[in-house]
């Protein structure tokens, strides 16, 4: 019946609230920042990791891509280790980690305010897998200053996981840096 009516008397209705529906899930930028050039020797390239440039607008969120079974995400390479290039000690526990540890930080829409925080995700990608802990987030609300290592905004979609990630994942050394995965929370 609800077909009927909707195919016949409001269509335009009906497109609508699918377009709306479609909008819901989706995340737009919230803002952009201004890049700076970091003081020298301020910011760390440990991992091939960006820093700000002068005059470089850097788009920021405060939202990610719905969570699923199986969310799309891009794995990047951080170090959580004191003076690695990940910065300041991580957000949820305020220690660094053991390069050697599965851990990793979330673009701020799925980090959630913390509510991953010290909680595992199973991460799914070049054809195995891994359970990692949730121990900071990746910024996507700032960057380009001391707290964020000089270094831009995250994108909404980072997965940003230590060295023992990508090695669990079995990917060779030198493609380390960025990756499609998938991932989703533990049960």
């Amino acid at each position: 019946m609800k077909q009927v009516i909707c195919s016949t008397v409001f269509p335009l209705l009906c497109i609508l609230l699918l377009f709306l529906s479609v909008e819901a899930q989706t995340c737009s930028p919230s803002g952009k920042i201004k890049g700076k050039t970091p003081p020298p020797g301020q910011c760390n390239q440990e991992n091939d990791s960006d820093c700000c440039k002068d005059g470089k607008w850097y788009t920021t969120y405060k939202c990610s891509p719905p969570v699923s079974s199986q969310t799309k995400a891009t794995l990047t390479l951080n170090s959580f280790e004191r003076d690695g290039d990940g910065g300041a000690p991580s957000e949820c526990d305020n220690q660094y980690h053991s390069d050697d540890d599965p851990v990793v930080a979330l673009s701020t829409g799925w980090y959630s305010n913390g509510k991953r925080c010290l909680k595992y995700i199973n991460i799914h990608g070049n054809g195995k897998s891994v359970r990692a802990k949730v121990v900071d987030e990746c910024d996507s609300t700032m960057g380009c200053d001391s707290d964020h290592d000089y270094q831009p905004p995250c994108p909404n979609n980072i997965v940003d996981g230590s060295k023992a990630v990508w090695k669990a994942l079995g990917v060779p050394e030198n493609d380390w840096g960025g990756m499609d995965i998938y991932w989703s929370d533990t049960d």
